[in-house]
């Protein structure tokens, strides 16, 4: 008589490499995605801090002046392109930017202002997903960082600047760029928010230069800055949160999947 026999059993799972390496699919995040969105969280309320805390506000001016340089560089642009006539430039850490310009059309060139910050930021946020995209950004970064130096006479300025070029260059050497990911990240997210933190400024912490905010209210009294800082808040967050979705959905990449594909472009 023959015994019964049992149904074999399933195999017991084991760890491999790959298990962390899931890229998961359609909107939901990847393992790696979910530390990314941990992250810029964590940035909001950092670069809130920094901006305005004493000698750490100091500490950051050189990523201040690219900040605040390329909101200033919108407006010029939108000015130019309206027929206006740029009179003067200030870009300033410590008392913000300012932009002056003759003729043209004030709505638009006002408008670019934050519009610029929040497109350029957009692309420095989706860096933030793959470290290709990081590595191009941080070549635009490299450059941005020095530009802003013919205005600036600071000798601190300029030596803290030499340091933030220098650690973005060592960012390269760090797995394929992964380090690069979340300097470019950080700039993306001090970028996109431009409004929260220029606003801040102009309202509580008595900045020289007002916000593009109070502008509008100049322009528009029957509105006040109150309100045009929440409606640009609102453009803003709202730039944020659409791109961080293009980011889980566009980047769905292991992070060997990445390494792969970074190190295509100008290898370390």
């Amino acid at each position: 008589m023959s015994s019964p026999t049992r149904p074999p059993l399933e195999p017991i799972p084991t760890w491999t490499p790959e298990a962390d390496d899931d890229a998961g699919s359609g909107i939901a995040p990847s393992h790696d995605q979910v530390v990314v969105l941990y992250v810029i969280i964590a940035y909001c309320v950092v670069i809130f801090g920094v901006w305005n805390l004493p000698l750490f506000k100091t500490l950051i001016n050189p990523l201040k002046l690219f900040t605040i340089g390329w909101h200033e560089l919108s407006h010029i642009i939108a000015g130019l392109l309206t027929g206006g006539r740029v009179l003067k430039i200030t870009i300033d850490p410590t008392i913000g930017g300012a932009t002056i310009v003759e003729g043209g059309r004030p709505p638009i060139i006002l408008a670019a202002g934050y519009i610029g910050s929040t497109i350029l930021g957009a692309l420095f946020v989706l860096a933030g997903f793959h470290s290709l995209v990081a590595k191009v950004m941080s070549l635009v970064l490299a450059v941005g960082l020095v530009m802003p130096l013919g205005l600036v006479r600071d000798k601190m300025t300029i030596v803290l600047t030499v340091v933030f070029e220098a650690l973005l260059i060592g960012c390269w050497f760090i797995g394929h760029g992964q380090g690069l990911r979340w300097y470019c990240l950080f700039i993306g997210i001090m970028n996109i928010l431009f409004v929260v933190w220029d606003f801040a400024d102009d309202r509580y912490f008595n900045k020289l230069n007002d916000s593009d905010a109070t502008q509008f209210s100049l322009l528009y009294p029957s509105i006040g800055p109150h309100i045009w800082a929440l409606f640009w808040m609102t453009f803003q967050v709202g730039a944020l949160v659409g791109f961080v979705i293009l980011g889980l959905v566009a980047f769905k990449r292991t992070p060997r999947q990445m390494n792969e594909e970074a190190s295509r472009f100008l290898p370390t």
